[in-house]
């Protein structure tokens, strides 16, 4: 492992270089600069407030009115409505354009990978994303922002008004991503841990990899023969296995790894 500045840039460029599939996993610290907290961080939603992370549990949100309540509340002045890709976001699209990202599995739910230009058949969201919502009763998706608008027009806890067969369904909507005690979409971890086992190099960046099943595919990637960098502002729970840890700002730090291969 390598820790100095000088020596883990130099040595990270030079992994990415000379990788031809390289897997990139994002969580929370790559869209903090967006505007969007992240959960686990210093200055993380959680750590401020840790009765907020009740609002991600499955089991909460199915059986409490009052936690759907809260959380459909809590929606309305997301920063994720008006959040925009920041440069490291840009950064990874130059990546792409390189010819050597096999995937991008995101842990993140605002979509920004997609709005920074990035291939969508590229992007696995693993965690599901906020702009739509999902009845849990009939699985009709709608769009979050129009779900939003009732909850503005007074209805505070808005179940689903989808007809079948002159029925009206009326079951719980959730916003389409997958909270703690919710399975992950199978599909998805498929494809997130076969593109693992198939890279050379897995670059995390803005994850404390403490988080699983997603989690998972650092050491996937590891025992297969994958080189592995970790891009975050603090510690991760991944640290071990890495070839190169960098420590540092993400934004600047993915520009000064890319620009002598995008210029």
């Amino acid at each position: 492992m390598l820790y100095a500045m000088d020596d883990t840039l130099t040595t990270a460029r030079t992994l990415i270089e000379n990788a031809s599939r390289i897997v990139v996993l994002t969580g929370a610290g790559i869209s903090t600069e967006s505007g969007i907290p992240d959960f686990r961080g210093p200055d993380g939603l959680w750590t401020k407030d840790p009765d907020a992370e009740m609002l991600s549990s499955y089991d909460a949100y199915v059986s409490s009115e009052e936690v759907r309540q809260r959380a459909w509340a809590s929606r309305l002045n997301s920063p994720t409505w008006t959040a925009q890709p920041n440069e490291a976001h840009t950064s990874l699209v130059e990546l792409e354009r390189m010819g050597k990202l096999s995937a991008l599995i995101t842990q993140n739910i605002d979509r920004l990978h997609h709005d920074a230009g990035q291939n969508p058949d590229l992007i696995i969201e693993i965690h599901g994303n906020a702009h739509e919502s999902v009845c849990l009763s009939c699985g009709e998706h709608l769009a979050m922002l129009d779900v939003l608008e009732r909850v503005r027009d007074g209805d505070n806890d808005p179940h689903c008004l989808h007809v079948r067969e002159g029925t009206k369904c009326g079951g719980v909507l959730k916003s389409a991503t997958i909270s703690f005690g919710q399975a992950l979409v199978a599909e998805d971890l498929h494809r997130a841990e076969e593109a693992a086992r198939q890279c050379d190099l897995l670059f995390a960046i803005g994850s404390t990899l403490s988080v699983f099943p997603v989690a998972g595919v650092v050491p996937l990637a590891k025992n297969a023969g994958a080189q592995i960098i970790i891009l975050n502002a603090e510690p991760t729970a991944m640290d071990e296995l890495a070839t190169v840890i960098l420590q540092a700002d993400i934004t600047t730090t993915l520009s000064a790894l890319l620009e002598s291969d995008t210029s």
